[in-house]
C-alpha cells in the first residue's frame, strides 16, 4: 500500500507527451477544483523536464486563470524563451478543456558564488509543541476541513498561533500567522521533487495570514488564489522541517496580499514566497 508522500511523488510525475509537452494526473480528491499548490507544482516539474540538470530554479512567477477541473487530466505546455550561459527561462501553460487554467514563467541558474546575507529567523515554537493545522480546522467548523485532510495527507503542518492567538502583538504588522511544514518521508531524494513538494505546501495557508487581522475564515469567506511566486534562496528538503513565517501587509477590494519568509530548523533563510488572493466576504 502506498503512503501519502508516495502518491504525492506519483502526482508530481508527469506523462511526456510530446518535446515539451506533458500531461498531469489528478489527486484522489473529493474537492470541486483543483489544489493551486498542485497546478504550480505540477507547472514547475514540466518546466524542470526542459532544462538542462546543471541549472536550477530560483523563482517562478504564477497566475491563476480559472478553477481547475478535478475530473481530467492538466495538459503542460512549456515555451522555451531563453537559454543562457548562466540563466535560462521558461513559460508553462496548464490547460484544460482547450483553455488555459494557470500560466507560469520558472526561471533557472547555474549555481554559483557570490555576496551573502539573510534576515534572522524569528523566536518559535519547536514544531512538536504546534497544533495539527487540519484539527483546528475541524475545531473551528471549517466545511472544507475533511476534504482538506485527505488532499494534504502527505503534509505535516503545526500550528505556531496568528495575530489574534498565540504571537505578540506587532503594531508594524498586524496581520500574521506562523506554522512549521514538512512533507512525509517518501517523496524521494530528487532535489528537483523536493522542490516541486515544497510547491505544493506552499499554497495551502498563505491566504489565511491575510485573514489574521480581521478573525474571519470560511465559509465565512470565499478564498481563491490568484497569483502566486517564490523566490528559492539556497537548497534545502521539502520533506524537513521548514518554518513558514506569512505575514499580509495589506487587504482591500475583496484581495489580501501575503509574504512569506522559508526558514529550515538552523534558522537558514531558504525560499521567500508572495501570493494575492481573493477574499470576498459572502453576502
Amino acid at each position: 500500500m502506498t503512503t501519502p508522500a508516495e502518491e504525492l511523488a506519483a502526482l508530481l510525475d508527469l506523462e511526456v507527451l510530446d518535446r515539451n509537452l506533458f500531461r498531469g494526473r489528478q489527486s484522489d480528491t473529493d474537492r470541486q477544483r483543483v489544489f493551486g499548490g498542485q497546478v504550480a507544482a505540477q507547472a514547475l516539474v514540466a518546466g524542470v523536464r526542459t532544462v538542462d540538470e546543471e541549472y536550477v530554479v530560483h523563482s517562478l512567477h504564477s497566475y491563476f486563470l480559472r478553477p481547475g477541473d478535478t475530473s481530467v487530466p492538466i495538459i503542460y505546455d512549456v515555451e522555451s524563451l531563453r537559454d543562457g550561459r548562466s540563466f535560462a527561462t521558461r513559460r508553462v501553460v496548464a490547460r484544460q478543456h482547450g483553455r488555459p487554467i494557470y500560466y507560469q514563467t520558472a526561471n533557472f541558474q547555474k549555481p554559483e558564488d557570490g555576496l551573502e546575507h539573510q534576515d534572522v529567523m524569528p523566536d518559535v515554537i519547536p514544531p512538536e509543541e504546534g497544533l495539527d493545522l487540519v484539527a483546528l480546522m475541524k475545531d473551528s467548523g471549517n466545511e472544507d476541513a475533511d476534504a482538506l485532510a485527505k488532499e494534504w495527507a502527505a503534509l505535516d503542518a503545526r500550528y505556531v498561533g496568528n495575530s489574534l492567538h498565540g504571537l505578540a502583538d506587532d503594531e508594524r504588522r498586524p496581520s500574521r500567522a506562523r506554522m512549521w511544514i514538512r512533507v512525509q518521508e517518501g517523496i524521494g531524494d530528487d532535489p528537483r521533487v523536493q522542490l516541486a513538494a515544497f510547491t505544493y505546501a506552499s499554497d495551502m495557508s498563505l491566504l489565511g495570514a491575510t485573514l489574521a487581522a480581521h478573525d474571519r475564515r470560511p465559509p465565512e469567506v470565499l478564498l481563491a488564489s490568484l497569483d502566486h511566486t517564490i523566490w528559492f534562496h539556497r537548497p534545502f528538503r521539502a520533506d524537513e522541517w521548514w518554518l513558514y513565517d506569512q505575514h499580509s501587509p495589506a487587504a482591500q477590494g475583496g484581495r489580501g496580499l501575503a509574504f512569506a519568509e522559508v526558514y529550515t530548523q538552523d534558522g537558514t533563510l531558504v525560499a521567500s514566497v508572495a501570493q494575492e488572493g481573493l477574499i470576498r466576504l459572502r453576502r
